[in-house]
């Protein structure tokens, strides 16, 4: 399970941390911008681990799902499809657009299948059913915890731009500005 620990130095350590919203009316806009972005770029990280997340449990419960109905195909030859299913059915999430990449995809990836180290997802049909149901529970607990951590996340980048937003509307902060920086100016 992922955990935040509070002083830690991981990213979301410093993002769901106590101090990360104190204060933010005295941040400069700049500072504001980097802190939004910074949970930004972790919001995109627990993304991609939710889907990794999602796509394991797809193939077990594709695999339940085979064996209750007395399928004959295997969840390999139907991994494209138990895929597309998830990627083209309702959204269930935040709805948010990811315009960033995950910073650590590998190491998620690694995390998805360290849960289950003596699971073989590679061949789930020889898997016991308890295994397999184990596996679906340690999967779903994991991405019910991620999912909680990423709508913190989420709350965060929301006070951000609310404060950003409440600058801009009070004439504190200007579009010309922000243009400047942009350009490589100074704030």
């Amino acid at each position: 399970m992922i955990e935040v620990r509070p002083g830690g130095r991981r990213r979301i350590d410093r993002v769901l941390g106590p101090g990360y919203l104190s204060d933010l009316g005295e941040l400069t806009l700049s500072v504001l911008r980097e802190r939004r972005d910074e949970a930004a770029q972790e919001e995109t990280d627990l993304s991609y681990l939710r889907r990794l997340l999602h796509a394991r449990i797809d193939i077990v419960r594709a695999e339940q799902e085979r064996r209750s109905s007395g399928g004959e195909s295997s969840v390999v030859e139907r991994l494209a499809a138990i895929l597309a299913d998830n990627a083209i059915g309702p959204a269930t999430g935040s709805g948010r657009h990811q315009r960033l990449e995950p910073s650590r995809a590998g190491e998620h990836r690694r995390f998805a299948e360290a849960l289950i180290g003596d699971t073989d997802l590679s061949d789930v049909s020889t898997l016991s059913d308890e295994k397999l149901l184990n596996a679906l529970n340690r999967y779903a607990d994991e991405e019910v915890s991620v999912s909680s951590y990423r709508r913190e996340v989420q709350g965060v980048m929301d006070t951000i731009n609310a404060e950003i937003a409440t600058r801009y509307r009070k004439g504190t902060a200007s579009v010309d500005d922000l243009l400047d920086t942009e350009r490589g100016g100074s704030e």
